[in-house]
Parts: structure tokens; sequence; C-alpha cells
């Protein structure tokens, strides 16, 4: 992902916030298979793991699962056996990008200072999202070490679900559906039928592209615009061009 430094947003806490409001994936792996392709990509909400929440340089893990059936998976575990030095973990790093929902194109009649001034303004997008590299370990084979990471993946990341996106929290709201809701067996079968997946979390990036690169102006007129639409959307990336204009 191509970042320029007036976009860049540089503070973990900020992105590991992205990526807890945004937590399904797209996970990326280059395996070289003789049998399936290179690359391969899956949406997968993730979990995002950290010791010190305040902390300014924690990379922290993400957990997630993946369906035994899917063909990453099959690559991914095909590497494992093939290597059994790795002790399940993948050869080289993967890529996990997160991004906000709300994003937009920009017309350049938004641009209401170069526009009539010059001509030269072109259509653009903007958007926000967090790129992370890490090191993967699959879990996979019938052990009770992969039992307990699927089990603890499930619920934690089902939790999460049920009351930060849903607000399912009790209290005069419904109160969460949980794992535990379901019989013991069915989930047993569930489980037998996905496989787990542990990033190791190398490096974290992030990019708020919000019309940083034009003037005042411009961003005034963006801002403008966007609400002159009457969308969520809108009044949504006028908000964010507004907090990280000049």
């Amino acid at each position: 992902m191509y970042i320029r430094a007036t976009h860049a947003e540089t503070d973990l806490r900020v992105l590991r916030h992205l990526i807890r409001d945004n937590p399904l994936g797209m996970l990326t792996t280059g395996i070289k298979s003789p049998t399936h392709s290179f690359l391969q990509s899956s949406h997968i909400p993730f979990i995002l793991d950290t010791q010190d929440e305040s902390s300014e340089t924690e990379l922290g893990r993400l957990r997630g699962h993946l369906a035994r059936q899917n063909p990453q998976s099959k690559a991914m575990i095909e590497h494992c056996t093939s290597n059994p030095g790795s002790k399940s973990f993948l050869e080289d790093e993967v890529l996990v990008i997160f991004t906000k929902p709300t994003h937009h194109y920009v017309t350049p009649k938004f641009y209401t200072e170069t526009k009539p001034a010059t001509g030269k303004v072109v259509p653009t997008w903007n958007y926000a999202a967090a790129q992370v590299y890490g090191k993967a370990r699959i879990y996979y084979e019938n052990t009770e070490e992969t039992s307990n990471f699927l089990g603890k993946a499930v619920s934690d990341l089902t939790d999460n679900s049920e009351t930060k996106i849903m607000g399912y929290t009790g209290g005069g709201r419904p109160t969460q559906w949980k794992v535990t809701d379901a019989p013991e067996k069915y989930v047993d079968l569930l489980k037998r039928n996905i496989i787990g997946i542990e990033i190791e979390v190398t490096k974290l990036e992030g990019k708020f592209k919000m019309s940083q690169e034009m003037g005042k102006g411009d961003q005034d007129g963006v801002i403008k615009g966007f609400e002159s639409l009457g969308t969520e959307a809108g009044d949504d990336i006028a908000k964010i061009v507004q907090e990280r204009g000049r």
C-alpha cells in the first residue's frame, strides 16, 4: 500500500482502534504449491490482542479461523505438513488489510479553489486502511492445543462481535449469544471443520487518505461537497476530512 507522508497514520493506538472497529480483514498469503494458487486471499474476522492498550510501540497479535475446505487453508496445511520442521509456522510473512467502511469517490467539482483557478484537478477516492505484516502459525492438527486455540478464538470473536458490534450488552439491551448456547457436540463438529491462524505482528502501518494533500480552500470545498450529499457516508467523510485537514 502506497502511504504518502501526508496520509500516514503512525499512532499505533489509532490503528488498533481502526482494526477493532473493523475486524473483518483480508488475509493474503503467498505459498508455493504444486496444487494450489501461489497468491490467495480470504476475508476473516480477527481479534487483535495486546498486553498494554496504551502502548505506543506494541504491535500485538491477530487470532482468527478459516474453513478447512478453503483453498487457502489447504495451501497452508500442505506447506506445514511438507515442512515438519516449521512447527506449523508459514515460511513467509502474511499480509492482512483492514479498511474503514466509510470511503467515497471525490469529484473534482468539490475542489472549489483550484478547479476555477487552473482546472488542474482530477478525481480521487478517500478512504482509511491499516495493513498488518506478520508471522503466521497455523492450528490444523487434531490436538488438544488446536482444540483449545479454536475454542478460545471462536468464543472471543463471538463475545466481541455480540457486544461491540451488535451492542448486546444486557441491562436494557438484548443479552448476547454465547458459543455455550449451542450444543457442545455441534460446536465440536464445527471446530473439526475449521483451522486456526495466529499472526505475530511484525509491522503495522496505516493511512487516512482524506484530502490532506489539498489546500485549505479545496479541503473546505470537499467538506461542503460531502455534506451537501445528505448521506451518512458523506457526513462521515466530511467529518474526517475536517478532523485531519490543515
